[in-house]
């Protein structure tokens, strides 16, 4: 079953410094047309910064549109045309002062599906040396220590609820147990 729709027009609501707002008229897959309003928006990266003692580097900041202070991983947008390690090479050291010497890329998420074409690329860092942040005009935020384990209590709790970090912690601590390279198939047996 061909599930694409093909966009016939497009018009462009609105265009902010980084991302836009547009309306696309649509044919659907049974032929109809329908219109879909969406975001473009450049992407973005999240790490996983794993200190030597084995805690993470985390933030604690403001966000504007939903009034409130989250506890968040390191991340930032990826400016037009960026090779994405060099995103989180940048926002990590800006963010926190940390550099690292090992990058690995995790895995690719997309968090607003239904009305945003936005990607979060996350990246595992180790070998962390502080090297002094420089944060952007505008910008601040508190940097800290967390362990996993006590990141994993805070989403329980709901003290961490920011999507792109809860995902990239839960990504981490089966990444560090080995599930997603080691054992799918132990783990599919345990759900039959």
């Amino acid at each position: 079953m061909d599930l694409e729709e093909t966009r016939l027009d497009t018009t462009l609501v609105y265009e902010g410094s980084f991302m836009q707002v547009r309306k696309d008229n649509v044919r659907l897959p049974n032929g109809a047309t329908s219109s879909r309003e969406y975001i473009n928006h450049p992407g973005a990266v999240a790490v996983l910064a794993l200190l030597d003692n084995g805690n993470l580097v985390m933030e604690r900041q403001f966000r504007y549109a939903p009034q409130r202070e989250f506890i968040e991983l390191p991340a930032g947008k990826i400016d037009h045309g960026e090779d994405i390690l060099l995103t989180a090479q940048r926002e990590l050291l800006e963010e926190t002062g940390y550099a690292a010497g090992e990058w690995q890329h995790l895995t690719t998420a997309w968090p607003c599906i239904g009305y945003a074409d936005e990607r979060i690329e996350y990246f595992l860092a180790r070998g962390l040396t502080h090297q002094g942040r420089n944060l952007d005009d505008g910008e601040f935020l508190e940097v800290f220590e967390l362990s996993l384990q006590e990141a994993i209590a805070w989403i329980r709790s709901g003290k961490i609820n920011d999507s792109k970090t809860i995902v990239g912690l839960f990504w981490l601590e089966k990444y560090l147990s080995n599930w997603v390279v080691a054992k799918p198939s132990i783990f599919l047996e345990q759900l039959l």
